[in-house]
């Protein structure tokens, strides 16, 4: 989240649904999902293709998968039976029962208990309600009739589990938060139990009652409750709000205005919720409740054991010099887009009162090049700090913006030297690259394209258009890392017609002449084309630095899609350089440092093409590349296919190598028919 990446990406085939959410198995670390209701998938995070991947098809329904961190994941079916997917895989077609009848599962959630999984969940059938209690190795469900609540419908649930006795919340449609008590241990019964219910909370405050969507449990004595506020003669507002349940307050609340989808998720001490189009992350710490604290009274919140439930302390990125002197570094909240997970986490661990160790850096943001240049090595030569990889993220935005309302200010130095020599990322500063690029300073993006793990696609593509467009004589005065390049671009020789002969893993002119109905030109320009680099080395080591960035093809496709034509050619006639100069080779690898490999050219390759095939077809310029690309492929192809065919006398003589005698010498002929 905080980086920004995709680090795995899977479909299923057209025509599928994914019918329950997908979990990770902790045990195994691996994926289990279940598309068209019955059909089970399994797959780590190093396969590609999710058609391949285990396939299991069940005999019923399925309604969701519950993975238990030291119990493994449990299925629940939509019929109410429970299994583990352990006995499940056994016989994937071994009969459920039906637990329920006309009956719908509204909610589940699964937890440990004496080391066996317990699965609890909730039905409703024409406005009844109910709840299961389900073992897997046990024969009969435990049901229970929810006590009925005059003019409300429950429409949220969460529990959690203590002292052998699970705590049933529900979010009802009337305001309000009721408990339920469900004992574990209790001897099964022939008739159904109704388990009253007793109010919990009631969501109004000063006359503004909170219509909750949902609803989740924080510690003993608060939840959080997402919903809609409505004020007497107010628009109602979309709120996340914590209550403390102990004293019947609202501890504190933040408005969502661009909206949510109603759903609340919470793991490890954060929130998880959809605001607008992106997915918020907000960390919180629930500390022992007071009534000083309740109540917004609480004078000393370092006195121990007495401490405010949640404060917000909104981490935007122009804030981010003041955060550090934040007095209320309790609770963080960070949109997916803003900042590192270290920076966060060094912000929200920073003691009130204190200064970073990095404070004197800020403070010294507007000061000479020279003086902060001195701090900053004052400062890199001690101990390593918490938070100095944020603070020199925060001097090297400073030192960005300064460098933006002064155009005759601009360290690039000092700016090169923080960004080669500490663990930096675009996260930490992303003015950075934009400045780079609004003054062209190609070595900068080189080096920051290397070494930042988390650069947006739409910048990726921003310096790719930069180093295609702009001109030979800027780059051959401007200082660019050549290392990529150096072992297989002959500067001199560029535009010298090399005599083809066959290369070593097959592709020759004479081999395929009958392969392509395009015309192909002259042969001394075809030749020219492929052996000669189509750019300068300078500007090859800079797109050489694209083809090694990380990057989401959804994320990029939109943004190539607007790269002009002209610029589209050039790059596809390098990529096409790269790949025949890659496959002259055996092992299809280019010599030299950081040099692209094989997969990274054909996957630029396949970019392009798909972001502009139409246009590269009609575009006349561009047939005569379009040409050699599928000559040289087909060539490449028809000789694979050549080579799979003796693959067995392949095979048979590598066995007969095995058996013979090392010690002996022979000479054998071997007949390939």
């Amino acid at each position: 989240i905080s980086d920004q990446k995709p680090l795995g990406c899977w479909s299923v085939k057209h025509g599928q649904v994914l019918t329950c959410p997908v979990v990770c198995n902790f045990e195994t670390h691996e994926y289990i999902a279940v598309h068209d209701d019955r059909v089970l998938r399994i797959w780590k995070n190093e396969d590609i293709n999710l058609d391949k991947a285990f396939k299991a098809t069940l005999s019923a329904d399925v309604h969701r998968i519950h993975s238990l961190p030291h119990g493994g994941p449990v299925v629940l079916f939509r019929a109410g039976g429970v299994r583990t997917l352990d006995v499940l895989l056994e016989a994937p077609q071994q009969e459920i029962e039906n637990v329920i009848s006309d009956e719908t599962i509204r909610w589940s959630e699964a937890f440990m208990e004496s080391q066996q999984p317990v699965v609890i969940f909730a039905t409703e059938k024409d406005g009844d309600f109910f709840v299961y209690v389900q073992k897997p190795k046990q024969e009969r469900a435990r049901k229970y009739r929810l006590e009925p609540q005059e003019l409300s419908q429950p429409l949220s649930f969460t529990a959690y589990l203590q002292n052998q006795t699970v705590t049933l919340l529900c979010l009802c449609s009337n305001a309000s938060v009721y408990r339920v008590l469900i004992p574990l241990q209790q001897d099964p019964e022939e008739e159904e139990q109704t388990l009253p219910k007793s109010l919990l909370l009631n969501l109004s405050v000063s006359g503004s009652v909170l219509k909750g969507t949902s609803l989740v449990v924080l510690d003993r004595d608060h939840v959080a409750v997402l919903g809609s506020l409505a004020a007497p003669d107010k628009e109602p507002k979309e709120c996340l709000t914590i209550w403390n349940t102990k004293f019947q307050t609202l501890q504190t609340s933040k408005e969502l205005p661009l909206g949510t989808s109603g759903q609340l998720w919470c793991y490890e001490e954060k929130f998880f919720l959809t605001h607008g189009k992106v997915l918020t992350v907000i960390m919180y710490k629930c500390e022992t409740s007071s009534l000083a604290a309740a109540v917004g009274k609480l004078k000393d919140s370092q006195t121990p054991g007495v401490s405010s439930c949640v404060n917000w302390n909104t981490l935007e990125d122009e804030e981010l010099l003041v955060s550090f002197q934040s007095q209320e570094p309790v609770a963080l909240k960070a949109e997916s887009r803003m900042n590192l997970r270290s920076r966060r986490s060094s912000a929200a661990k920073a003691q009130p009162g204190k200064l970073s160790a990095g404070q004197p850096l800020l403070n010294l943001k507007d000061a000479p090049t020279n003086v902060l240049e001195s701090e900053v090595r004052k400062l890199m030569s001690k101990a390593q700090t918490p938070d100095l990889q944020a603070t020199i993220g925060s001097v090297v935005t400073a030192l960005a913006s300064r460098s933006k309302t002064n155009p005759k200010y601009y360290p690039q130095r000092f700016l090169l030297q923080l960004v080669e020599t500490r663990d930096l990322s675009y996260s930490l500063c992303p003015d950075l690259m934009a400045l780079a690029l609004e003054r062209k300073d190609m070595y900068l993006l080189q080096v920051c394209l290397q070494r930042f793990p988390d650069i947006p696609e739409e910048i990726t593509y921003a310096c790719l258009k930069t180093f295609l467009s702009v001109s030979e004589a800027h780059l051959r005065s401007t200082e660019v890392d050549l290392d990529s390049v150096i072992c297989y671009i002959d500067v001199e020789l560029r535009n010298r017609e090399v005599k083809t002969e066959v290369v070593e893993n097959g592709f020759s002119e004479e081999l395929d002449q009958d392969m392509c109905d395009t015309k192909i030109p002259t042969q001394a320009h075809s030749k020219s084309d492929s052996e000669s680099c189509p750019v300068g080395p300078q500007r090859a080591a800079l797109l050489n630095t694209i083809l090694h960035s990380a990057y989401s093809e959804t994320f990029l496709l939109p943004h190539l899609k607007n790269l002009p034509a002209q610029q589209v050619i050039l790059f596809l006639r390098y990529l096409y350089y790269l790949y025949v100069k890659c496959s002259e080779k055996v092992n299809t690898t280019l010599p030299g440092v950081r040099s692209p490999t094989i997969n990274q050219i054909m996957d630029w390759m396949c970019l392009l093409l798909d972001a502009h095939f139409t246009v590269m077809v009609i575009l006349p310029e561009a047939r005569e590349l379009l040409s050699n690309l599928h000559k040289f492929v087909r060539a490449q192809v028809r000789f694979y296919s050549e080579l799979n065919k003796i693959e067995g006398s392949l095979r048979e003589l590598q066995r007969l190598n095995h058996l013979r005698d090392s010690q002996s010498y022979s000479i054998e002929v071997l007949e390939i028919i």
